[in-house]
C-alpha cells in the first residue's frame, strides 16, 4: 500500500453536507412543534400568567372596579388579618368543610371501587351511575335541588323530623359536605383502577399465610394502593378549599345562617363582586394560594413516611 493510499484511508471521512442537511430539518421541526404549542402558550400567558399578576398588582391597591386602582400598599392584608372578624370566620368554615368532607369522600370512594372490583356482572352500569354525580353535582340545578331536600319541610325533614338543616347553624355545613361527599364518582374511578393493577398473587400468598381479609386490606391493597390514595387526597383537597357553588346555592349567597357557609371563596366573591373591593378580594385570592400550596407541600412532604411505590424496592 502506498503512502496516498495510508494516507487516504486514515483521512476521517466528511459530513459537512449530511451535518448541514439535518439542521434546517431540525430547526424546522421546532418552528412546527412552537406552531402547534403557540395555542396553549397564547393561553397561558393571557388567560393565566397575566391575570394573575394583575391580582397580585390589585391586591396591594384600592379598586372598586368604577375607579382607577390606588396603591395602598399592605393595607388589605393587614385588614385581612386584623380589623376582619368576617375573614377568620370564613377561614374556620372552611377548614371544617375541608377536613369533614374529603375524608369522608375519599372513604365512600374507596368503599365503592372495593364492592365494584369483584362484581361479574353489571359492573360498568355501576361505574357509570356511581361516576354520574360527579358531572352533575356542581351545576348550580343540582345544589337547588340539594337546598330544598335540606330545607324545611323538604324530604330529610319528613323522614328523620329534625328540621331543615339549611336553617341551622350547626347543620348547615354538614348538608353542604354530604353533597361533596355524594360526588364520589371521580375519585373512585381512580381508585378502581389503582384496585385492578394489584397482583392477584399478593392476596393468595396472605390467604395462604392465614390472613384475614381485613389484614389483606390493611397488609395489601392500602400500601399497593397509597399512590392512589395519596393522589386522590391531593386533588380533592384543592377542589375542598375551592368549593363555591354548593355555598352559594344552599345559603343563597349570603353564607348563612350566621355564617355558617361562609366558606373562603364565597366571601371572596361578596368582597370583590358585591361590595366591589376588588384589591381585598385579590389580596384574599393570593392568600387562598398561598395556603393550597402550603398544605399540598406539607401532603408531599409527609406522603415519604406513608406512600409505597413498587419500584422503590427494586432500586436498592
Amino acid at each position: 500500500m502506498t503512502t496516498t493510499q495510508t494516507s487516504a484511508s486514515l483521512r476521517r471521512p466528511e459530513r459537512p453536507a449530511a451535518t448541514g442537511a439535518r439542521r434546517p430539518a431540525g430547526r424546522r421541526r421546532e418552528g412546527a412543534a412552537w406552531v402547534f404549542l403557540s395555542p396553549w402558550v397564547l393561553g397561558a400567558v393571557l388567560l393565566t400568567l397575566l391575570p394573575m399578576a394583575v391580582s397580585l398588582y390589585l391586591s396591594f391597591t384600592d379598586y372598586d372596579l368604577f375607579n382607577p386602582p390606588s396603591w395602598v400598599g399592605l393595607r388589605n392584608y393587614t385588614q385581612m388579618f386584623t380589623e376582619d372578624p368576617r375573614y377568620w370566620r370564613s377561614v374556620a368554615a372552611t377548614l371544617t368543610y375541608v377536613v369533614i368532607a374529603v375524608p369522608l369522600q375519599l372513604a365512600l370512594a374507596l368503599v365503592v371501587a372495593l364492592a365494584l372490583k369483584n362484581m361479574k356482572r353489571g359492573k360498568g352500569f355501576y361505574r357509570s351511575a356511581f361516576y354520574a354525580p360527579s358531572l352533575l353535582g356542581a351545576s348550580m340545578s343540582i345544589a337547588l335541588v340539594w337546598r330544598a331536600l335540606f330545607n324545611d319541610g323538604g324530604t330529610v325533614d319528613n323522614l328523620l323530623g329534625t328540621g331543615g338543616w339549611v336553617n341551622r347553624p350547626g347543620w348547615a355545613l354538614l348538608a353542604v359536605a354530604l353533597l361533596t361527599v355524594w360526588q364520589f364518582g371521580a375519585p373512585m374511578v381512580i381508585f378502581l383502577a389503582g384496585l385492578q393493577q394489584i397482583p392477584a398473587e399478593l392476596y393468595e400468598a396472605a390467604a395462604v399465610d392465614g390472613a384475614s381479609r381485613w389484614r389483606r386490606f390493611l397488609s395489601v391493597t392500602v400500601p399497593m394502593l397509597s399512590p392512589v390514595i395519596f393522589f386522590n387526597l391531593v386533588l380533592q383537597t384543592i377542589q375542598a378549599f375551592q368549593v363555591f357553588t354548593p355555598a352559594f346555592a344552599v345559603s343563597a349567597g349570603k353564607g348563612g345562617p350566621a355564617d355558617s357557609t361562609l366558606f373562603y371563596t364565597l366571601y371572596l366573591y361578596d368582597r370583590g363582586f358585591v361590595a366591589s373591593h376588588m384589591g381585598y378580594a385579590s389580596a384574599m385570592a393570593w392568600v387562598l394560594l398561598l395556603v393550597i400550596g402550603a398544605v399540598t407541600a406539607v401532603l408531599f412532604r409527609t406522603s415519604r413516611s406513608w406512600v409505597f411505590y413498587a419500584f422503590e424496592g427494586d432500586d436498592r
